[in-house]
């Protein structure tokens, strides 16, 4: 591992880090560069990859150093590597990784029994193998439509198994991860939640897939250890969703991040999904922008549904009718098979679905 430290340093405060480096178990040496003497820490040792995470987390936080500016040795959990290229997550028939991507589709937030099955009837036809849906919506007002609660849970049990496709839904607190463990097939957490460690620590916990989202103020590094959260409780079924961070031009809600998808498809092994949806806020930018993420290399979308969005409760403007779902499905095949990738699909048979 190589650090620059801080240009003011007194011996002592060098000595501090170096000290901080050998209670881990790890040797460093002073490096004097250029005629301005900047000044290196190269850091070595095989105390094993549990301790050189832990001290690259450390010497991040010190305020002796200005940078970690190469951490080879000090791979995390959520890393690519040469023992973990690529994680392959299935969720039922639904395949993230390992050349196939998967297709999510459904509401913002459940409404009612009725349009759920319509809405998931049109997903499976269309090539998804996800069906999406908010039980419980957190909300930027306290007076929006916050979801039906356990009752919008059931609703999303029922339709999954009729139809026979796998449901996610969000998970918004610790307290509330093992009551949701057999409703639901994947935990989504949503943008608001990815700094709730808590709620991380508790899912991590679980061997069920979860859908983890970026935050909209989030660095793509923030990202990378919201997900090591929760491979370090033991859970690596995760599958990393990008769907916008916040900008400053209003001409879409959020700025859809691909060069982050693109460059997290090389430093994690973890597979990416897009949320066009989100990102664009407006429904007739969802279809070119979900192009966009598959073009870059993301393993999957998902998309907000609504047959009649002018009566939706929540994100009407960015909702889809289930015909633009199916041609953005047809997209999504063309353009994955340019890379020599597929979409994975439901069988033709409706199996009930085991929560």
């Amino acid at each position: 591992m190589l650090l620059r430290l801080r240009d003011d340093l007194t011996s002592e405060d060098t000595y501090q880090v170096c000290a901080s480096c050998e209670a881990l178990g790890f040797r460093a040496r002073e490096i004097q560069v250029g005629e301005r003497g900047v000044h290196l820490l190269e850091v070595e040792g095989d105390a094993g990859p549990e301790a050189a995470a832990k001290l690259r987390s450390v010497l991040e936080d010190h305020l002796a150093v200005a940078a970690v500016i190469d951490a080879r040795g000090a791979s995390e959990l959520v890393d690519q590597s040469a023992a973990r290229s690529e994680t392959v997550v299935r969720v039922g028939e639904a395949v993230f990784g390992g050349g196939q991507a998967a297709l999510i589709g459904g509401p913002c937030a459940v409404e009612n029994e009725d349009q759920l099955l319509e809405i998931a009837r049109g997903v499976r036809a269309a090539g998804g193998t996800l069906l999406r849906g908010g039980a419980m919506k957190p909300r930027s007002s306290p007076y929006a439509f916050q979801g039906l609660g356990k009752e919008g849970l059931a609703m999303l049990g029922r339709v999954g198994r009729e139809v026979g496709i796998p449901v996610v839904t969000e998970v918004l607190e610790p307290s509330a991860v093992e009551t949701m463990l057999d409703a639901c097939d994947m935990f989504q957490i949503g943008s608001r939640n990815m700094s709730n460690t808590p709620l991380l620590v508790e899912v991590g916990k679980t061997k069920k897939p979860v859908l983890l989202k970026r935050g909209m103020s989030a660095t793509a590094r923030e990202f990378l250890m919201a997900a090591e959260y929760l491979l370090a409780g033991g859970n690596d079924q995760i599958v990393l969703c990008e769907r916008g961070i916040r900008g400053f031009d209003s001409a879409t809600r959020n700025v859809l991040d691909v060069g982050t998808v693109a460059h997290l498809k090389r430093a994690t092994h973890l597979p990416v999904i897009v949320d066009p949806s989100h990102a664009a806020g407006r429904s007739e930018l969802v279809r070119p922008l979900a192009k966009s993420g598959i073009a870059v290399g993301a393993d999957g979308l998902i998309i907000e549904i609504n047959p009649t969005p002018m009566r939706a409760h929540s994100d009407a403007r960015q909702a889809i009718d289930l015909a633009e779902f199916a041609a953005i499905a047809d997209d999504t095949r063309r353009l994955l098979s340019i890379d020599g990738r597929s979409l994975s699909t439901c069988s033709t048979s409706t199996q009930p679905q085991a929560h």
